[in-house]
């Protein structure tokens, strides 16, 4: 028996039109956690997905060994039996149902032909139990927090008697406390003989969790990187191609006259209006300018940037907006799109895009009148607007007429930013523009950033990555509890500062 529990050999996955997977090879020790990073669309995800079944034997070229025999799975089902669980990054739990009946969907536990509910809710609060959980199985998981049901998916993996876990992407969408609970508990799997293959983009989570890495770029296997020679370094380098000394493109900023500038903005929760979300913000934004929002989860951020562009979020909303000195209303979503005002979301997939529609649509849709021609959508024109953008942008697609689904995470965040960048706006509010992306697509975003400074717009960035604002931002301003307690131009602001201002409390 080899030290092997899995071994990939000579994968080859084509698509219409696309080389997803070209002879990459895989080995993982048993009891091991094997991290494998790429650059969004490198081919990580495709891979698992040949591993666990989603893509049957038949569909691929090459050889699957696990516990020293070949195997051939043609669906989910197949590989789970032989105890191959995959975790996606979009995680598969009803939310109208109970923990425990997630935990045993499709594998559950019965008497007599029929469900025993006790045994169920029994079993399934052991299952919590050792992935730190002291939930009532009976809670809905529509109730219970993102960073919990990343743990109920852990669980459910457990109750198939798991030999090798795969993660994809599994702390993407979880806060760092979170996030180092669900690292902790790997390293406690791992303890009790469980191997797990980890996708992620956090480099800082390989390092801790990681035994060896595998790098796979363009659908090709670079190398494996033992822990004891893992550096950042040479992850990036083996991910995109080159050296990337500097994380963040040059960056000269041509600051011209104020162009916006906020006053006293205040707004309260939409179901509970007793509670201050905003207080009291005042910020300017000048012509040119890159300025950064920085503030721990909850601070307000994404409340404050919804709130403004067009009160999509609160309610008892005040204070006045100035464009270039003259104050300007924005109630509604068209209102502040015609105020020259675009606001990216940092939940692209939910409120950035229609991701069953194509690349063309969605590119278009908050622009539609400018492709009108008596009164209908010019549809050549639509496409040669997307066309452009598909190529100025370097969206990875063969053509606008892919979905918008298929993309990598990457690709999605260029066609929300194309899709803003067409509507022409002169102020273009980014939250979290980079969340959930490589450092070659960040590296991109980036250069697009500045691109949009360099035209005279106002850049207004929300970033969690304290580093992302000092390499990017002209100007930092820091929000605690929903209000504004510092400034900070880029030349005083450090990480010390600005996370002192970050974590500083409103008076009592």
């Amino acid at each position: 028996m080899t030290t092997n529990i899995l071994e990939m050999r000579g994968i080859t996955k084509t698509f219409p039109g696309v080389k997803a997977l070209s002879d990459v090879t895989l080995e993982v020790a048993r009891g091991e956690v094997h991290a494998i990073c790429g650059e969004n669309g490198a081919g990580k995800s495709t891979l698992m997905k040949v591993l666990s079944g989603v893509y049957p034997s038949g569909s691929y070229e090459g050889d699957i060994v696990f516990e020293d025999e070949v195997v051939q799975f043609s669906s989910i089902t197949d590989s789970e039996a032989k105890g191959i669980v995959i975790i996606h990054q979009e995680l598969a739990l009803s939310p109208y149902l109970s923990i425990a009946e997630n935990i045993f969907l499709n594998n559950e536990v019965k008497a007599r032909g029929l469900i025993d509910w006790n045994k169920t809710n029994h079993e399934a609060a052991k299952l919590l139990a050792r992935v730190g959980l002291s939930d009532n199985p009976t809670t809905k998981i529509m109730n219970i927090g993102v960073g919990k049901q990343q743990l109920v998916e852990i669980a459910k993996a457990l109750s198939k008697q798991v030999k090798l876990l795969i993660l994809d992407e599994p702390t993407a969408a979880l806060n760092d406390e979170d996030s180092d609970h669900l690292l902790d508990l790997i390293l406690h799997l791992k303890e009790q003989g469980i191997t797990s293959i980890i996708i992620s983009h956090k480099l800082n989570e390989i390092k801790k969790v990681a035994d060896s890495v595998t790098v796979i770029r363009d659908g090709k296997t670079i190398e494996t990187i033992a822990k004891a020679d893992v550096t950042e370094d040479r992850i990036i380098k083996d991910m995109v191609g080159r050296d990337l000394e500097h994380r963040y493109p040059e960056h000269t900023p041509d600051i011209g006259e104020e162009l916006l500038r906020v006053e006293d903005w205040t707004a309260h929760h939409p179901q509970d209006p007793t509670r201050v979300m905003v207080d009291n913000v005042n910020i300017t934004v000048n012509a040119g300018e890159i300025v950064g929002i920085a503030g721990l989860m909850g601070a307000g951020r994404t409340e404050f940037a919804m709130s403004l562009f067009g009160q999509s979020y609160g309610s008892r909303i005040s204070g006045r907006v100035f464009k270039r000195g003259k104050e300007i209303r924005m109630r509604s979503v068209s209102e502040a799109i015609d105020n020259g005002v675009a606001y990216a979301t940092e939940d692209r997939k939910t409120y950035g895009l229609n991701l069953i529609e194509d690349i063309k649509r969605n590119i278009s849709m908050a622009s539609l009148k400018k492709l009108e021609k008596f009164g209908l959508v010019h549809d050549n024109e639509e496409y040669k607007v997307a066309n452009e953008y598909r190529k100025s942008m370097n969206i990875k697609a063969p053509n606008v007429l892919v979905k918008t689904g298929k993309l990598s995470g990457g690709n999605q965040q260029k066609v929300v930013l194309s899709k803003w960048i067409y509507s022409d706006p002169d102020v273009l509010i980014l939250d979290e523009p980079t969340r959930g992306i490589d450092v070659g697509a960040k590296y991109e975003i980036y250069t697009i950033i500045n691109r949009l400074a360099a035209a005279g717009k106002g850049v207004i960035v929300i970033s969690s990555e304290l580093p992302e604002l000092l390499g990017i931002c002209d100007r930092i301003y820091a929000l605690s509890e929903g209000r504004i307690t510092g400034e900070l131009p880029i030349d005083e602001a450090t990480p010390e500062s600005v996370l002192k201002l970050m974590t500083m409390e409103k008076p009592r």
